[in-house]
């Protein structure tokens, strides 16, 4: 059973999306909070999976909780819900932790995909979407410093190929074609990015390759 959490100050979307997902087999929604800070508590109580989490709010906006929830030990994925694909709030909710984002006027099926895709450790943005975001906000993107150096240094060439790929958008198949490696050897590669760098997924990955600079605006594949 997936335990989902819905965050949003507007009962009556809260009201839609309860009415779809508690029709949807193993999914549940176990909680509510209309801000970010009643998303904050409700985590501490209540054992939840996955979040959806609007990002303007009053109280606390959904990018704070998102940092917040994300920085816990045991943490929820956390699926930002949104107006628009090239928000700003959404860039911020990903830097923040987020594994992804879905817009609010999302057909039904999607957004029970994207929920259970979040649950089963994907990204649901696609790494494409993410990059466009992250090349419009990328002014904000700080300089790596020595830490972050320190970590990359700790991947193979292999594993550095594979992480510069993920971000430019490439899935594990078009990865393996490119690389001449069987699709399953791509898995484990970014298996091994992901607990060696301490990232939770796909999307997580193109953050992190801007963040670093290994991935620029302009680079090309």
């Amino acid at each position: 059973m997936i335990r989902v959490m819905l965050v949003d100050d507007q009962e009556l979307l809260r009201a839609g999306f309860r009415m779809i997902l508690s029709s949807q087999p193993g999914i549940e929604v176990v909680a509510e909070a209309a801000n970010g800070a009643g998303a904050v508590e409700a985590v501490r109580t209540t054992e939840i999976d996955v979040v959806l989490m609007d990002v303007r709010m009053p109280v606390m906006d959904g990018v704070e909780a998102t940092r917040l929830i994300c920085a816990a030990a045991e943490r929820p994925r956390v699926l930002i819900l949104t107006t628009f694909d090239l928000d700003d709030y959404a860039f911020a909710a990903l830097k923040a932790g987020a594994s992804g984002f879905l817009l609010k006027d999302v057909p039904p099926p999607d957004l029970v995909s994207g929920i259970r895709s979040v649950h089963s450790g994907d990204a649901v943005v696609a790494p494409s979407t993410t990059r466009r975001l992250l090349e419009r906000f990328a002014v904000h993107l700080p300089s790596p410093g020595a830490a972050e150096q320190a970590r990359l240094s700790g991947l193979t060439s292999r594993e550095r190929e594979v992480l510069v790929l993920v971000a430019r958008g490439l899935s594990n198949t078009e990865i393996a074609d490119r690389l001449n490696l069987a699709e399953a050897t791509v898995k484990t590669h970014l298996g091994r990015v992901l607990a060696k760098l301490g990232l939770r997924d796909r999307a997580q990955v193109v953050v992190y390759a801007y963040e670093t600079g290994l991935v620029t605006p302009h680079s090309t594949d």
